[in-house]
């Protein structure tokens, strides 16, 4: 495994394992399934509702908590320093651990300064090794980190071929922050499974199309997370570190960029109200 070192100096595995849309009943097999193939960082989130499936997980897999990194974050409806301070305790039990190695405000809703003050609390009690945030674009992500006390150490945002973040990632660069994809293939949106470029390299590379856009997000910076229920795809997208993509291939797959969201847009009213009706839980 090859590792990315976060603006405080904690190791972060530059892939890992991401449990959206795993159900609750589900979860547990999926993450001893992705540790057993080698996975040792897990990515969940208070809003998957299925934190306690990746605690179990954990305990059942005999493997020491500290070789482990594990994600959760403070979703919307935790919002507010008193609330964030309970729930981020709530998934500390529900994980089944001590501490977690990365602590994400999910999105920036709410009294979001609130929910980070909190954080920088756990972190300085111990209770996280690293906070950051997620969906920050680059407006609010440098307004928060002008006015915090505890620099952002990651931002996890919507990243793949089509929707680079070029822009956003270089202000994260500027303020000491890791960019990390979430949906790093796009669940299959915009073809990017048939992509013709993506298969004209992976047939290069006697790869897949999925490790061609994994690789490329891992030589561009970005920390990913993959998620699949199937075991036999876990390994595939495990195995990302035997090749490189050439400069060449690199420049058609920045190519594909359109600059654009393919899910949701914090600067649409429409969707800002639906991530209120979560505000208001």
């Amino acid at each position: 495994m090859e590792y990315v070192t976060l603006n405080n100096g904690v190791k972060m595995p530059k892939l890992g394992y991401g449990v959206y849309q795993v159900t609750p009943a589900e979860c547990e097999r999926c993450v001893l399934d992705a540790l057993s193939v080698g996975y040792r960082s897990i990515d969940t989130a208070q809003a998957y509702y299925n934190e306690e499936g990746v605690g179990s997980a954990v305990k059942k897999s005999g493997i020491a908590r500290e070789e482990l990194f594990l994600t959760t974050k403070v979703w919307i409806s935790n919002a507010g320093e008193a609330r964030a301070a309970a729930s981020i305790d709530a998934s500390l039990k529900k994980l089944g651990t001590d501490y977690v190695d990365l602590l994400l405000i999910h999105q920036p809703f709410g009294d979001y300064y609130g929910t980070y003050r909190a954080m920088e609390q756990a972190y300085r009690a111990g209770k996280v090794r690293a906070i950051g945030v997620s969906n920050f674009y680059p407006d609010r992500f440098i307004d928060l980190c002008n006015f915090v006390e505890v620099k952002p150490a990651v931002n996890q945002v919507e990243t793949h071929v089509f929707c680079q973040q070029k822009a956003a990632h270089e202000v994260m660069l500027r303020h000491g922050a890791q960019i990390e994809s979430w949906g790093p293939f796009a669940e299959g949106r915009n073809g990017l499974f048939t992509n013709e470029v993506l298969k004209e390299i992976a047939a290069a590379h006697q790869k897949s199309v999925a490790q061609v856009a994994l690789r490329f997000l891992l030589q561009s910076g970005v920390v990913v997370i993959p998620k699949s229920v199937k075991k036999e795809r876990m390994a595939e997208n495990f195995d990302v570190f035997g090749f490189a993509l050439t400069q060449e291939e690199m420049a058609r797959i920045e190519g594909l960029d359109t600059g654009k969201s393919l899910f949701f847009s914090h600067y649409d009213p429409a969707t800002v109200e639906w991530f209120m009706t979560f505000a208001k839980e």
